[in-house]
């Protein structure tokens, strides 16, 4: 399938736990004040990439812990993110996503393939970035209405659980 990306970190530590391969994803339709990546807002801009191209890169790093989806909104592209991830978990990657809707937002979409992509999902990064809420002593967020979601233990027992409790 195809996805129009704006680009991608090959060795990101800052993207989630552990050595990850960073998808940023074209297109946004939050524009966030304060966006750390405005430059992803246009679904016109980037590039397109082949999936399968791109599970080729992610794969020529042995050393690599998982793959992140950021954005851009990730959760606008969901259909070839949903297949991507579900060939990343097959090689024993994990999956982290950003997005600036809420989880509770997300589950009540009418997309199958919004819920395809949770249902692939370690982590889930939710809520948009609230510059009077910034916080840099944040994990792997940036403000303070942001959670990091662990999708298996929500799915597990059928209420959200975070990752980190600040």
């Amino acid at each position: 399938m195809k996805l129009r990306i704006a680009g991608i970190v090959d060795d990101s530590i800052v993207d989630g736990e552990g050595y990850r391969f960073t998808v940023f994803t074209q297109g946004c339709p939050h524009h966030c004040e304060g966006c750390h990546n405005p430059e992803t807002w246009d679904p016109q801009g980037g590039r397109i990439e082949d999936t399968d191209k791109l599970l080729s890169e992610i794969l020529q790093n042995p050393l690599l812990q998982g793959v992140t989806f950021s954005g851009g909104e990730p959760f606008a592209q969901a259909a070839p993110l949903a297949e991507l991830a579900k060939k990343i978990h097959s090689h024993g990657l994990d999956i982290w996503s950003y997005t600036g809707y809420t989880y509770e937002k997300l589950c009540s979409s009418d997309d199958p393939a919004v819920h395809a992509l949770l249902d692939e999902l370690d982590v889930l990064v939710d809520g948009p970035f609230v510059l009077s809420q910034k916080d840099l002593t944040l994990e792997f967020r940036g403000s303070k209405n942001q959670r990091v979601i662990d999708m298996n233990a929500t799915r597990k027992e059928g209420r959200i659980v975070l990752k980190y409790n600040d």
